[in-house]
């Protein structure tokens, strides 16, 4: 499952970089609509979720 999560972080990262640079690209040339402004926020929140999880994944296994 650790496996899973890193990848799905990875992947995430990714969508996260082109919605920011799509942003960026947007707000050159006018006004962008909303969608476009908040189309980082999920993957985000996401990636909060998974990065937290390998944070804390060594301290859990350390526990045992």
């Amino acid at each position: 499952m650790s496996t899973w999560i890193r990848q799905t972080h990875r992947w995430l990262s990714i969508v996260f970089t082109a919605a920011v640079i799509a942003n960026f690209v947007a707000m050159g040339l006018g006004e962008p609509p909303p969608w476009i402004v908040y189309s980082p926020l999920p993957p985000l929140f996401l990636m909060l979720a998974t990065g937290l999880y390998m944070f804390a994944l060594p301290y859990m296994r350390r526990g045992k």
